[in-house]
């Protein structure tokens, strides 16, 4: 008996010995580490698949969607200046949960959101003990990932992240400048030329579509754009700044993909869901609203004109706009333009002007110059200033740049503009990266090729809802029919429908008041913008050929339509629900702007006739017997 047990004993210990030699000799013959994070909807939306390559200790990310490839495995990785972290990488923990938030919004494509992402840590090392954790999200509509550095980590020396694209895929793509303001052009994603390009850059591969993306940008780190070698399928991040200086512990912005169909991209919020909650406690002082801006309108003469400007007050009030802005010139010495006059708080008409736009329920919105509020002094002496007088919002204009240090500026200049109850529309900007969350008295940002170019086209009109406005609020300024050199010139009802097609929490509207008087149906349309939206949706389009969206407001839909082409008859389905619904379109006619009701059944398909290079713009409504409008007296 006493023989048998130590003959078990010894075999038992033997297998134990085994075991653990075959567990220590494994790594020598380890196979590449996978880990894949799905979304909410794994079947439906997109999945990620990270990979750790056993021989190199490098990273890379796939993104997949139904079975298809939307994103190539594609390196990740950080340098700083104590440690390589792209290569030998081992690691060392793994931790999951979910991610569940609801928040409303003051602006936007829908003020109700609701959020639901998985979200896995990875807890990686690298050589000489350095480590870092890799944070990926996934939700329905979106995959994103974002790298946290310890504090002593030291400064940023850049990222190795890149996106690569399937070699078959189409890109919709805006070369990079400082303001963010040049054209999207359509290219085949390996061969588009090398360059730079803007971090808003949008792909497509057999029906698929992936939109780059960045969110949660601050002065903690530096602002991306894409790199790009023609002849690769690769998109390569780099970084404003050379070196971003870090003096503690770090997460970078959220690299985002936002992925689906056309119109889960369009309709999309991913950018402002991964970004930090309002810092905003009191938000009833934020109110959007339609405007009318007068720098396309009247320019210098209008900035420098107290008359001026309370006759566009006078027109907002009839139209039931609530707000003027009064652009450039208006704190200037009247002798030397661009100079500002020393004693423009006591010599300023600005006061007058409000207290006459108060007596009439029209708020005053002032431009001012980045140069005078770039230290906290100058915002000290400005804001409380503007806030006395009973200015309601600010457009901040020229910072022209994304570095570091500028975005430390708007994470002063942001909480002073809401500590001082000022909107905000900041111009020659960054662009939207989750900031109208965070930050909702950011109200528009500029950041687009818009009506004040003198260079656009109608391939270009038709990619921005899919690309730009896609991330956040984009004040492209529609309505300047006064204006020849606009791509849709010969349609009025195209330049009507961009009001609506592009989202704007202030919709700074460019026109003259005679413009507007000598197109009837065009006023009384403009007359009938809400503040904001309830929900948006795709009805039809593809980037650079046509975009038709709908955006509801209570119980109306407003659609706007912008067509790049010839002349002919577009068909809309209507996706705006069950029953009878009244279509008010607005169209051109031979001789103007013509009026065309149509009752139809939600579902249909609405033929449209539209010029070339044209649109339409639309309000629909519950149809009832003897309804023949959907209009609502202006307020």
């Amino acid at each position: 008996m006493a023989r048998s047990v130590r003959r078990t004993t010894l075999a038992l210990l033997l297998s134990a010995v085994l075991a653990m030699t075959l567990f220590v000799t494994a790594p020598a013959h380890a196979q590449d580490s996978t880990w894949t994070v799905s979304g909410p909807s794994a079947r439906s939306g997109p999945q990620a698949r990270l990979q750790l390559d056993a021989t190199t200790g490098a990273l890379t990310l796939q993104v997949s969607r139904g079975g298809r490839t939307v994103l190539e495995p594609s390196p990740l990785g950080i340098r700083t200046e104590g440690a390589d972290l792209s290569r030998g990488l081992r690691l060392s923990g793994r931790e999951r949960r979910v991610v569940a938030e609801r928040y409303r919004t003051a602006v936007g494509k829908q003020r109700s959101r609701d959020v639901r992402m998985t979200e896995t840590r990875f807890r990686f090392r690298g050589d000489g003990g350095a480590r870092f954790d890799l944070v990926v999200r996934v939700s329905d509509d979106g995959v994103a990932y974002r790298y946290v550095l310890p504090k002593g980590s030291g400064d940023v020396l850049g990222e190795t992240s890149a996106f690569t694209l399937p070699t078959d895929a189409t890109a919709w793509l805006g070369a990079y400048r400082r303001d963010n303001e040049n054209l999207f052009n359509q290219y085949p994603a390996a061969t588009a030329p090398t360059g730079e390009y803007m971090a808003q850059a949008l792909f497509e591969t057999r029906g698929t579509y992936a939109l780059i993306a960045e969110s949660d940008l601050s002065g903690r780190y530096s602002a991306a754009r894409l790199i790009h070698e023609a002849g690769l399928p690769t998109y390569r991040i780099g970084l404003w700044d050379e070196r971003v200086t870090s003096d503690g512990a770090l997460s970078t912005p959220w690299r985002a993909l936002v992925v689906g169909d056309l119109a889960t991209v369009t309709e999309s919020t991913f950018t402002d869901d991964l970004a930090p909650a309002s810092r905003v406690a009191d938000t009833s002082w934020i109110r959007p609203g339609p405007a009318l801006w007068t720098w396309l309108a009247g320019g210098k003469p209008a900035g420098q004109s107290l008359s001026m400007q309370k006759g566009y007050v006078d027109y907002a009030a009839q139209r039931g706009w609530p707000y003027v802005v009064v652009d450039a010139g208006w704190y200037f010495d009247p002798d030397q333009w661009d100079v500002t006059d020393p004693d423009w708080q006591t010599n300023s008409w600005i006061p007058e002007l409000v207290t006459y736009a108060r007596e009439r329920g029209v708020g005053i919105q002032v431009w001012i110059h980045h140069r005078d509020l770039d230290t906290a002094e100058e915002r000290e002496q400005w804001l409380p200033t503007l806030e006395r007088w009973g200015v309601k919002g600010v457009k901040i204009d020229f910072m022209d740049s994304e570095s570091q240090d500028t975005l430390r500026w708007y994470d002063e200049i942001l909480p002073a503009t809401a500590a001082h109850h000022l909107l905000v529309n900041f111009h020659g900007s960054t662009i939207p990266k989750g900031i109208q969350r965070t930050w909702p008295h950011v109200m528009t940002m500029e950041g687009v090729n818009g009506e004040e170019k003198r260079v656009n086209t109608a391939q270009h009109l038709t990619t921005l809802p899919f690309t730009r406005n896609v991330i956040g609020s984009m004040d492209f300024t529609p309505g300047a029919f006064h204006r020849p050199q606009r791509p849709n010139a010969a349609s009025d009802a195209g330049e009507l429908g961009l009001s609506v097609l592009y989202e704007s929490g202030i919709q700074n509207l460019a026109g003259t008041p005679e413009s507007y008087d000598a197109r009837p149906l065009a006023r009384g349309f403009l007359e009938q913008l809400p503040a904001a939206w309830d929900r948006t949706r795709l009805l039809a389009g593809r980037p650079g050929e046509s975009a038709v969206l709908a955006r509801a407001s209570g119980g109306r839909w407003f659609i706007g339509g912008t067509f790049a082409g010839a002349a002919h008859t577009a068909e809309v389905p209507l996706r705006l629900g069950s029953g009878t619904w009244l279509v008010d379109l607005v169209l051109d006619g031979p001789d103007g702007l013509v009026r065309e009701p149509r009752v139809v059944r939600g579902g249909d398909t609405l033929s449209v006739p539209v010029v070339a290079d044209g649109g339409f713009a639309a309000i629909a409504c519950h149809w009832r017997p003897g309804r023949t409008s959907c209009d609502r007296t202006a307020a």
